[in-house]
C-alpha cells in the first residue's frame, strides 16, 4: 500500500464522507428516503457558526506571540534578551526585555482589540434567530444552530441566514425578488426561481410532507454558478429529477424583497457559504519601503557583528599583557581560569553584541505600524474625496500600502464604470438599416420635453414596418428586466412619469434598463412578466402576450443571451441579442453590411453596440432545443460546459433584425485625472472587455491618445493578415527607429520632435503574445520581450476584448519586467477583482456594477476623479512622511549606539555600558518616539494645493528616491559624526582632572565631578536635545501640536532626569545615578558645552541644506521658497512650471508643449498672461531673480518679464 492510499484514508475517517467525494446529498427536512429507493447516508456537514475572528480565549497567547516572533526584528531580540538571562552581560535584562515586551503588549492589545470585535459581530450573527419548520410547525432558534437540511421560513426584508435552495414563494409564479447588495454590492432585484414540482407548497404544514433528496457539487466560491439534482418522491415509485442552478440558490447575505414570504432548504451552512468562502484573506502585500527598511535592517545587523568581532579581537590583543588581564584588583576565579580561551571568546562576542544590539530599532516597526494605521484616516476625513450623491467616503481596508501610493508608474483602468459613468442612454437602434432616435431617455428617466421620435433617414415604408415591429418586440422580450410596481424603493421617489405612481424597470444590467425603456419610447411598452408569459402593450395600445420557454442567459464567453417565446399563436420565437462579433458569424440572412457599417460608426463614436437577430422555431425543433437543455441542466459534471455546447447548437442560422447604440457617458473630470497621471510620469492602459472602436472613442475622450497620436494596432485583424512575429517586428522597429535601442525613461519629458505612440492590442493576439514558444528557440520569436519594449515605447496602451484573466496576466507582466515597476488596478466590477489583487496596489470603485471590486481592493473610492488626489497628493505626503521616519530612526540609533563603541577603546573593551539602564531603556520608547510619529503623521513639505496643481511633482519621490543607498549612507555618517562630536567634544571637557580632598575626582576646567555616569549622562543629554533639534529644522509644516510635543519631550527627559536622580522625589535615590544630573547641570562649562556641542552636531547638515538649496535646489526646494516668499498662497497666482529645476525644464526648450503635454502631448499653444502683484501698496512685478531662474536667461520686457513656459498656467 503505497502512501497515497494510507493519507486517503486517514482523510476520509478522520474529516468525514463530504471533504473528499465530488458532491454532497442532502435530505430535505432530515427525512429518510422511501423504503428500497435509496440507501440513507447521513453526512457530516458543520454548523452554521460564522468565524471571522482569529483568536479564540485559549489561544490567544501562544498563537499570537508565535506570529510576533516570526518577525525578524522580535526574534532577534528575544535572543538578545535569552542571552542576557543566560551569561554575564553588561546591561541588564531589562533593556532589552522592557522594549520588546513593550512592543509585543501593544501589538498584542491591538490585534486582540480588533479581534475582540470581530467575535462582537460573529455572535451578533450567530445568535440572530431564524425559523425552521419541525413537524409541521414554525420554531424560532438561534442561527447558529442551522443544519444542512432543515427547512428555513424567510421573510421580506429579512437577510438569507445561509445558502438555500428556494423550495416555494407566496408568489403564484414561484418567484420572489432577492438584493444582493452585501454581496456584489448590486442594489437592483434579482429574480429567483422556485422549483417547479415543489412551488405549490405554500404553508408549513405543506412544506413538512416533502420528500425529497438534492445531490449537489461541494462548496465554492464562485457567487453565481451552483450545479445541482433534486429529486422529488412523490406518490410514484421512481422520483422526478429536476435541475438546480444559480437561479434557484439564495446566498447568505442577500434580503428578500417584495416577496410576503418563502420556503427554503439549508444547503451550505457557516464557514461553507459561498460569502464565508469569498471573505477568505488575501494574499500580503509589503511596499517598497518595507523592503527598504528591510534591507537597511541587514546592513545594521552586518555593522553590530563587526563592531562586536572588533571589541572582540581588541579585547584579546589588550589583555595580552598578564597585568592587563588579571589586574591586582580583578582577579579571577580558578573556574575562569581553566575555561577554553574559544569558550570566553565566544561569551565576550554576546557580550559585545547584547552592548551593542540598541542600533537595530525595534520600536521603528511598532511606529511604523502606527504611522499607517492612524495616517489612513487622513483618506477617510477627506471631504475632497466625500461623494454627496452616494453619501459615501472612501475606504482603506488595507493601511499597509499607504505610502505605495506615491510610488505608482503604472495604472491599469477598466473603462466601463471606471472611466465613464455606467449610466446607459439610448442614443439609436438601426432596424435593416433605417435609424431611430429616441429623445434623451436615460437610465429609466425621460427628461421633460421629450416626445415623439426622430428619424435621420427615410421612413423603412410598408414593407418594412413588420420588420420593425418584430425587432421592437425582439428588445421587449430579451431581457432579464424586472418590473417594480411601486412609487419608492428604499426611500427614493422613482418612476416613468411624473406626479404618477407608475412602474419602473429595474435590472442588474444597465444596458437592458436603457433599451427597455427606449422601447417603451419609440411605442412598446413592457409590462410584466405574469405566470410564465411576458406582456407587451404595442402601439395600438393592444397588450400581447408571450409564453417564456426558455431564456439562455447572457455569459461573458458567448457574449450574447437569448430567450425562447411562443406567440399567441403558437409560434414559437427565438430572439437574440448580443456583441457583434458574437451574433454576424451566427446570421444566415439579413441587411448585414448595412447593419455593420452602422455598428462600426456608432463603435467609432464611442457608444456601446449589441445586435439582434431572430429566428423561427418548429415543434419539432423546439422539443429538440428543451431535450438539450434539460440534458444539460440535469448534469452534475461539467455542467458549464455542456450548457455552453448546447448553446452552441441551439443559438445559430439567425435572421439580423438590427442593432442598438448605447452611450455610457464619460465620468467627470475623468480625462483631467487621466492627463494629471500622465504628467506625473504615470503610464495609463486601458484593459477593457468593449470591443476596440468603441473603447478608443472612449480613449480619445479622456485624453489618452491625442489627435497627435500615432496608433499601432496589435490586432487580430492585423495578425491575420500578417504572421504575428512579423508585426510585432515591424512595430518595434517604428517605435525604435529614432531612437536606436534605447528605450525613454518613464519619467522624463519627451521632446516634440519625437513621435507619440499609442498601441491598442485585443485579447486574443495577446494570447498568442503570452503563448510560450514551442521549441524554445529565437525563431520561435521571443514576443514576450519584444512587446513589453513596444509598451515601453508608447505613452498609452488600449487591451480591448479582455478577460479578466487576461487582465490580471498582463499586471503580472508588467510587474516582472525587468525594471520591477509599481503597479495599480483601479475597476468597479467583479471581472476587474483579478487584476486589482495582482497589482501592487488595487483600488476599487464604489459603482453600478456592484461592491466586489471595493471588498477586495486595498483602497476604495466612488469616482475615478479622486484617484487624482488620492494618489498625488496623499500618496506623495505618506512617502516623504514614512522615508523620513525610516531614515531618522536608523539616524538616531547610531547617533545612541556609537558613543557606546567609542567608549570601548577608552575602558579596556571591559564591556561598559556607558549610559545608565533607564535612558538605554527609555531612549526609542519615551525620549524620541512621539516627535517622529507626529511628524510622519502631519509633515507637509508642499502646499496639497501645489501638489494638485502641478502633477510633475510626483516625479521628484519616484523610484523609491528618498530610500536609496546615497541617502541611506548619508544619514548613516551623519549619524556617526554627530556621535563623534558627542563622545569626544564631552571627553575633552575631562581632560584635566585632580582629586579632591575626599577623594573625588574632579574636571578642573568645568568644576564637575567626573565619573563614568557623569560623563555617560552628558553624551546622552546632548545626544537627545541633537537628535530632536534634527527633527524640527527638518519640520516644514509647524502646529501648535508639533510644538507640545517637539519641546515636550525635551522637558520629559529633564524631569525623568531629575526625578530618577533622587532630585524631585528623594526616595528614588537610585544608587548610581543619585544627583547625577544636578551636580552636571550645576556646572556653568558644562551649560555652554552642552549647547556648543549642539550646534557643532547640527552645523554640516544645516551647511549642507544651505549650500544645495542656494546652488543646486531641486523643483520641491523652489517651490518651498516661493510659498515662503508668497507667505503660503503661492497655488493662487504662481506658475508652476517656472519654478521647476533647470534640468526639468531642459526638455521644454526642446519642445515648445512638452512639458505641459506629458509624452509629447498637445494639441494647441495656449495663450501667455502677465501677471502683476502689488507690494507695499504700489504695483511691481514679481522677477524671483534669487531663487528661480538660477542658470537661466529670462527675457524682460520693460520692468518686468513674462517667462513664456508652456503650459495653461498663467505666466509670472
Amino acid at each position: 500500500m503505497d502512501f497515497s492510499t494510507i493519507r486517503n484514508l486517514i482523510t476520509r475517517c478522520c474529516t468525514g464522507e463530504e471533504s473528499w467525494v465530488d458532491s454532497r446529498t442532502v435530505y430535505i427536512g432530515h427525512k429518510e428516503p422511501p423504503p428500497g429507493t435509496e440507501a440513507y447516508i447521513p453526512q457530516r456537514f458543520p454548523d452554521n457558526r460564522i468565524v471571522s475572528s482569529k483568536y479564540t480565549f485559549w489561544n490567544f497567547i501562544p498563537k499570537n506571540l508565535f506570529e510576533q516572533f516570526r518577525r525578524i526584528a522580535n526574534f532577534y531580540f528575544l535572543i538578545i534578551f535569552l542571552v542576557q538571562l543566560i551569561i554575564d552581560t553588561p546591561t541588564s535584562p531589562t533593556t532589552s526585555g522592557l522594549p520588546l515586551f513593550f512592543v509585543i503588549t501593544v501589538t498584542a492589545i491591538k490585534q486582540g482589540y480588533e479581534d475582540w470585535i470581530r467575535h462582537k459581530a460573529d455572535n451578533a450573527i450567530n445568535q440572530c434567530p431564524v425559523h425552521v419548520i419541525q413537524h409541521g410547525k414554525v420554531v424560532r432558534k438561534q442561527s447558529q444552530k442551522l443544519r444542512v437540511g432543515d427547512i428555513v421560513q424567510v421573510k421580506e426584508d429579512e437577510t438569507f441566514p445561509c445558502d438555500l435552495i428556494l423550495l416555494s414563494t407566496c408568489r403564484e409564479d414561484g418567484t420572489c425578488f432577492v438584493t444582493t447588495a452585501s454581496l456584489d454590492g448590486e442594489s437592483s432585484h434579482k429574480t429567483y426561481y422556485a422549483v417547479q414540482d415543489t412551488k405549490a407548497f405554500n404553508t408549513a404544514e405543506e412544506v413538512d410532507t416533502l420528500h425529497a433528496i438534492i445531490e449537489c457539487e461541494q462548496p465554492q466560491p464562485d457567487l453565481y454558478k451552483f450545479v445541482g439534482r433534486i429529486n422529488i418522491y412523490l406518490d410514484r415509485d421512481e422520483p422526478i429529477a429536476r435541475p438546480l442552478g444559480s437561479e434557484n440558490l439564495l446566498l447568505r447575505g442577500a434580503t428578500l424583497k417584495n416577496t410576503e414570504c418563502i420556503y427554503a432548504v439549508a444547503i451550505y451552512t457557516g464557514m461553507e457559504t459561498k460569502m464565508a468562502l469569498n471573505y477568505q484573506s488575501k494574499s500580503q502585500k509589503r511596499s517598497a519601503v518595507e523592503k527598504s527598511m528591510n534591507a537597511y535592517l541587514i546592513v545594521y545587523l552586518c555593522i553590530l557583528i563587526s563592531k562586536a568581532l572588533i571589541n572582540t579581537v581588541l579585547k584579546y590583543v589588550w589583555q595580552a599583557d598578564p597585568n592587563r588581564d588579571e589586574p591586582w584588583y580583578n582577579q579571577k576565579t580558578e573556574t575562569e581560569r581553566q575555561r577554553h580561551v574559544l569558550i570566553r571568546a565566544f561569551t565576550d562576542f554576546l557580550a559585545f553584541m547584547v552592548l551593542f544590539n540598541y542600533i537595530i530599532p525595534v520600536s521603528m516597526y511598532v511606529t511604523v505600524e502606527m504611522q499607517k494605521f492612524l495616517g489612513s484616516y487622513f483618506i477617510l476625513w477627506d471631504d475632497d474625496m466625500f461623494d454627496e450623491e452616494l453619501g459615501e467616503r472612501p475606504l482603506v481596508n488595507t493601511s499597509d500600502l499607504n505610502e505605495e501610493l506615491g510610488q505608482v508608474e503604472y495604472v491599469f483602468t477598466d473603462k466601463t464604470g471606471t472611466l465613464t459613468e455606467n449610466n446607459m442612454e439610448l442614443r439609436e437602434c438601426c432596424v435593416d438599416g433605417h435609424v431611430y432616435v429616441p429623445h434623451a431617455i436615460c437610465n429609466g428617466q425621460v427628461l421633460p420635453g421629450a416626445a415623439g421620435m426622430d428619424m435621420i433617414d427615410s421612413s423603412p415604408g410598408v414593407d418594412g414596418k413588420e420588420r420593425e415591429e418584430l425587432f421592437f418586440r425582439a428588445l421587449c422580450l430579451c431581457h432579464t428586466v424586472q418590473v417594480k410596481e411601486e412609487e419608492t424603493v428604499d426611500g427614493i421617489k422613482r418612476g416613468i412619469h411624473q406626479g404618477k405612481s407608475t412602474s419602473f424597470y429595474i435590472s442588474s444590467s444597465p444596458d437592458e434598463v436603457a433599451l427597455v425603456e427606449g422601447m417603451k419610447r419609440l411605442g412598446f411598452t413592457y409590462m410584466r412578466l405574469k405566470d410564465s408569459h411576458m406582456e407587451i402593450l404595442n402601439r395600438e395600445d393592444e397588450m400581447e402576450r408571450f409564453e417564456l420557454l426558455e431564456v439562455l442567459n447572457f455569459d461573458s464567453v458567448r457574449r450574447r443571451m437569448s430567450v425562447i417565446v411562443r406567440s399567441n399563436t403558437g409560434e414559437y420565437y427565438l430572439f437574440c441579442k448580443g456583441a457583434d462579433s458574437s451574433i454576424f458569424p451566427r446570421v444566415v440572412s439579413g441587411k448585414v453590411e448595412q447593419v455593420r457599417a452602422r455598428v462600426e460608426h456608432n463603435a467609432v463614436e464611442g457608444l456601446r453596440t449589441l445586435c439582434v437577430a431572430y429566428k423561427k422555431l418548429t415543434h419539432k425543433e423546439y422539443e429538440e432545443v428543451c431535450r438539450l437543455l434539460t440534458s444539460a441542466k440535469l448534469a452534475l459534471q461539467e455542467r458549464d460546459k455542456k450548457l455552453s455546447e448546447a448553446y452552441d447548437v441551439i443559438e445559430k442560422d439567425f435572421i439580423l433584425l438590427g442593432a442598438t447604440a448605447v452611450e455610457d457617458r464619460l465620468q467627470d473630470k475623468a480625462a483631467d485625472t487621466i492627463e494629471s497621471l500622465h504628467k506625473a510620469g504615470m503610464k495609463v492602459w486601458v484593459l477593457t472587455g468593449d470591443k476596440m472602436e468603441t473603447a478608443a472613442a472612449t480613449c480619445y475622450a479622456s485624453k489618452l491618445f491625442h489627435r497627435n497620436t500615432q496608433i499601432l494596432e496589435l490586432t487580430t485583424k492585423r495578425t491575420e493578415e500578417q504572421n504575428l512575429h512579423d508585426v510585432l517586428f515591424d512595430l518595434s522597429r517604428t517605435v525604435l527607429r529614432q531612437h536606436g535601442s534605447m528605450t525613454r525613461d518613464i519619467f522624463s519629458g519627451l521632446s516634440a520632435d519625437c513621435q507619440d505612440y499609442g498601441l491598442i492590442i485585443d485579447g486574443a493576439t495577446l494570447s498568442a503574445v503570452l503563448k510560450p514558444t514551442q521549441d524554445g528557440t529565437s525563431s520561435g520569436g521571443n514576443y514576450k520581450e519584444i512587446f513589453l519594449e513596444i509598451c515601453r515605447n508608447c505613452s498609452a496602451v488600449l487591451c480591448c476584448r479582455m478577460a479578466p484573466l487576461q487582465k490580471a496576466q498582463i499586471v503580472k507582466m508588467i510587474k516582472a519586467s525587468k525594471e520591477h515597476p509599481i503597479t495599480l488596478a483601479i475597476g468597479d466590477g467583479a471581472n476587474d477583482v483579478s487584476m486589482i489583487l495582482e497589482a501592487h496596489v488595487g483600488i476599487g470603485i464604489m459603482g453600478k456594477e456592484g461592491r466586489q471590486a471595493a471588498r477586495n481592493s486595498d483602497y476604495a473610492i466612488t469616482k475615478f476623479k479622486h484617484l487624482k488626489k488620492m494618489l498625488l497628493v496623499h500618496g506623495h505626503y505618506y512617502y516623504i512622511r514614512i522615508a523620513e521616519l525610516v531614515q531618522y530612526f536608523f539616524y538616531k540609533n547610531v547617533c545612541f549606539i556609537f558613543p557606546q563603541f567609542l567608549y570601548q577603546f577608552f575602558c579596556g573593551f571591559s564591556q561598559q555600558p556607558l549610559y545608565d539602564t533607564a535612558y538605554l531603556t527609555l531612549y526609542n520608547i519615551s525620549f524620541t518616539s512621539l516627535p517622529i510619529l507626529l511628524y510622519s503623521l502631519m509633515e507637509q513639505h508642499i502646499n496639497m494645493d501645489i501638489l494638485k496643481r502641478d502633477p510633475s511633482l510626483y516625479r521628484d519621490i519616484a523610484k523609491n528616491s528618498l530610500l536609496r543607498w546615497r541617502i541611506f549612507v548619508y544619514w548613516t555618517f551623519l549619524g556617526v559624526f554627530d556621535a563623534m562630536v558627542f563622545f569626544f567634544g564631552a571627553f575633552f571637557l575631562f581632560d584635566n582632572t585632580t582629586f579632591t580632598s575626599n577623594g573625588q575626582l574632579m574636571a578642573t576646567n568645568t568644576q564637575m565631578m567626573f565619573g563614568n555616569w557623569t560623563f555617560g549622562t552628558l553624551v546622552f543629554t546632548v545626544l537627545v536635545f541633537t537628535v530632536t533639534l534634527k527633527l524640527a529644522l527638518d519640520t516644514h509644516y509647524w502646529t501648535w501640536i508639533n510644538h507640545f510635543v517637539i519641546w515636550g519631550s525635551l522637558l520629559f527627559y529633564v524631569i525623568f532626569s531629575l526625578l530618577w536622580g533622587g532630585i524631585i522625589w528623594p526616595f528614588l535615590n537610585y544608587q548610581r545615578m543619585y544627583y547625577v544630573f544636578m551636580q552636571m547641570l550645576s556646572s556653568g562649562p558644562a551649560w555652554l558645552s552642552i549647547i556648543l556641542l549642539i550646534i557643532v552636531s547640527l552645523l554640516p547638515d544645516v551647511v549642507k541644506k544651505v549650500l544645495c538649496r542656494a546652488l543646486w535646489p531641486t523643483t520641491t526646494e523652489r517651490i518651498q521658497n516661493a510659498d515662503r516668499l508668497y507667505k503660503g498662497h503661492l497655488s493662487e497666482f504662481s506658475p508652476l512650471s517656472s519654478l521647476h529645476a533647470p534640468h526639468a525644464r531642459k526638455h521644454d526648450r526642446q519642445g515648445s508643449e512638452s512639458q505641459n503635454h506629458a509624452h509629447c502631448r498637445s494639441d494647441s499653444s495656449p495663450s501667455k498672461k502677465l501677471m502683476c502683484t502689488y507690494w507695499g501698496g504700489r504695483p511691481g512685478y514679481c522677477t524671483f531673480n534669487s531663487f528661480l531662474r538660477i542658470g537661466e536667461n529670462p527675457r524682460f520686457s520693460g520692468a518686468a518679464y513674462a517667462y513664456s513656459a508652456p503650459g495653461p498656467e498663467t505666466s509670472v
